[in-house]
């Protein structure tokens, strides 16, 4: 059995394959920034259906946030073989799996804005990783943590309009010394501070909400896109939530900046797993 997995901070999706069948999965985001080895393990146990096939998975290939760094890509090396003792395991960086997804075999810039957002140069077989991917202290520009930061600093400071913040006090419970405690003193941050963010889908045409989708979209571009030097060239391509349900707003945005955009999925994770199943002969053995 084979075993393909994309993470993020917030969620990991799995799908599986074997001769009888292909199966899918999601679990808790899996990011050794943010997780250790045991933590791993203890995410994978609690997931009864990926638990029951262990023994059987034999290759793992895994594409996740924070994995560049050898450091961490050991961590979730160790974690996954620990779990899936009879397999290969292969690790890599979200960023790769995003470009397999989206660009397949042709050059392009690989994007990410979901929780966390990221770029880098995919020549159609590698990413060449560059200066982006700070965090969500230092970066993710445009990501769910971005807009979800800028949510709920408005709020606190009472500069939201007043309709929206109504709306707000409704969907969430929120005041200075919780919000404090989130951040500073529990796990998880940054996908605490991206739940902030799905105010902005049902409240989207609020004049607010829109010159923030755009300031936002805008400081990826000036941030992550423009740092490359052939980037009127290249077509970007996105995955994860932000660029998926806000598309029409990225668009209308890149378009002004006369730039390309090509593929927008929310998961990567089918276009992924169809990669690995071509690259490995499989796929045409299935069909």
């Amino acid at each position: 059995m084979i075993l393909v997995a994309d993470s993020g901070s917030s969620k990991t999706d799995w799908m599986a394959y074997s001769p009888e069948q292909t199966l899918s999965f999601n679990t808790q985001g899996i990011n050794p920034y943010f997780a250790n080895a045991q933590d791993i393990v203890r995410i994978l146990s609690k997931h009864k259906d990926i638990a029951s096939i262990a023994n059987e998975v034999k290759e793992v290939y895994f594409f996740g946030a924070g994995c560049l760094n050898p450091d961490k890509h050991e961590i979730v090396s160790n974690g996954l073989s620990s779990f899936f003792k009879n397999a290969f395991i292969s690790v890599d960086h979200d960023l790769l799996g995003s470009a397999y997804a989206t660009c397949g075999d042709k050059k392009g810039l690989a994007c990410i804005l979901g929780t966390g957002s990221n770029i880098a140069y995919y020549d159609g077989e590698h990413v060449f990783d560059g200066k982006h991917g700070l965090g969500y202290i230092l970066g993710d520009e445009g990501s769910g943590t971005y807009f979800g930061k800028k949510m709920l600093i408005s709020y606190l400071h009472k500069t939201m309009p007043a309709d929206l913040r109504e709306n707000f006090a409704m969907d969430f419970d929120v005041s200075k010394d919780m919000v404090i405690e989130n951040i500073y003193q529990k796990p998880f941050p940054n996908s605490y501070l991206a739940t902030f963010s799905r105010f902005m889908i049902k409240n989207r045409q609020h004049p607010f909400i829109q010159k923030t989708l755009h300031d936002g979209f805008q400081e990826f571009i000036d941030t992550n896109v423009k740092d490359y030097k052939n980037y009127k060239t290249l077509e970007c391509n996105f995955v994860g939530s932000i660029s998926y349900y806000y598309q029409d707003e990225l668009r209308a945005v890149f378009a002004e900046n006369n730039l390309k955009i090509g593929k927008t999925l929310q998961k990567p994770i089918e276009g992924i797993f169809e990669y690995i199943l071509k690259r490995e002969g499989i796929l045409e053995k299935a069909s």
